[in-house]
């Protein structure tokens, strides 16, 4: 025998099991159900209200007792499970590409014309900007030339036109020579003469003591003076060293001599003055300059004077000799540079040249 929780001693082997208790089933409205109503029990009291009964509402059935619906897998609620439905998806899916397509290829565009604008708005204002500067440009270098044209005016005035050099060139190559011979080293020795005195047999050239400096000495080279073409021996007759000055007799008579200028008025500074060289394709050639200073010894200017100009005439306007070309002419005791100092050709007469009353007369 076992003991039950209640504290019983029951039979748990009994098998009709421990004995129940019934309780009867009450009503809500506190009525006993019919079954319920045993003997001697007095019958349910009649209903005092002649209305019917409302049926009762069907009872909702609860969560509990609603059965769960089957689950759909994912794919088949997501993909189409039919060719028709797949076909579909996909024209709808290039529907849509091809819509997006359009309008990033319309942005793109848009974008595009949008650049291009701005490039072209920058071009075209960079275009107009640079027209505008290339006026101004212009407009001031026309203004410079005219200002230095204005300011060039006085000094152009002091120039020789072409038309004069071509005169002097034209008028002086008759009586001008190259002169050519070989210095103490043998190396060629060139420079200018010109006629200054000439007769019937013979004529005299004054030239520079520079060029013809190996010839004073014995043995002497070869000297020789060319006109055009012709190149004739000549012998020098005297010379003066410190003066820079030779003369040279030419076997030649007839010859037209330069004048010399008159000595007064004489030279002054700033008085424009031509050098003559005795080569040249015309017979002459000419380069010009200013006398930059005037003293006892002679005049000083800037005339450029190559080699084949020394000893040839420094001569004015009217073509008259003013003084004689030297490179070696040094007065003060020291050379300078860009100038050259030049002796009078008045100088001739006293020291290489014998003349009436001091003046060449231009026969001798």
């Amino acid at each position: 025998m076992a003991r039950s929780r209640d504290g019983n001693d029951d039979d748990l082997d009994d098998p009709a099991g421990p004995p129940t208790r019934q309780v009867p089933a009450v009503d809500l409205l506190g009525r006993q159900p019919a079954d319920a109503v045993g003997p001697g029990s007095p019958p349910p009291a009649a209903e005092t209200s002649a209305a019917p009964a409302t049926p009762a509402a069907p009872a909702t059935p609860t969560a509990a007792e609603t059965p769960a619906a089957p689950r759909t897998p994912l794919r088949h609620r997501v993909l189409p499970r039919s060719l028709l439905g797949i076909t579909a998806l996909i024209l709808a899916f290039s529907v849509g590409a091809g819509l997006s397509g359009v309008v990033l290829y319309s942005y793109y565009q848009y974008k595009l014309n949008q650049t291009n604008d701005r490039v072209n708005t920058v071009i075209t204002g960079y275009k107009q900007q640079f027209a505008n500067a290339e006026g101004d440009l212009q407009a001031s270098a026309a203004a410079a030339k005219a200002e230095i044209q204005a300011q060039l005016g006085p000094i152009q005035a002091l120039e020789a036109s072409p038309a004069t050099l071509a005169k002097l060139a034209k008028q002086l190559a008759p009586s001008l020579f190259f002169v050519h011979t070989l210095d103490s080293n043998g190396q060629a020795s060139v420079g200018t003469a010109f006629v200054v005195s000439s007769n019937p047999t013979q004529s005299l050239l004054l030239t520079s003591y520079t060029t013809i400096a190996a010839a004073t000495h014995s043995p002497a080279p070869p000297l020789f003076v060319q006109q055009g073409q012709t190149s004739t021996p000549a012998t020098v007759r005297t010379w003066d060293q410190t003066y820079d000055l030779a003369l040279i007799v030419l076997p030649v008579g007839n010859l037209p001599v330069v004048p010399a200028a008159p000595a007064s008025p004489g030279p002054v500074v700033g008085q424009r003055i031509y050098a003559v060289s005795g080569l040249g394709s015309a017979g002459a050639a000419l380069s010009q300059g200013l006398i930059t200073d005037v003293s006892a010894n002679g005049i000083q200017h800037d005339a450029p004077l190559g080699p084949a100009y020394q000893g040839g005439p420094l001569i004015n306007e009217a073509g008259q000799v003013i003084a004689v070309g030297s490179r070696t002419y040094a007065p003060l005791g020291f050379a300078t540079d860009g100038v050259w100092y030049a002796p009078y050709v008045q100088a001739a007469c006293n020291k290489v040249l014998n003349c009436p009353g001091g003046i060449i007369s231009g026969s001798q």
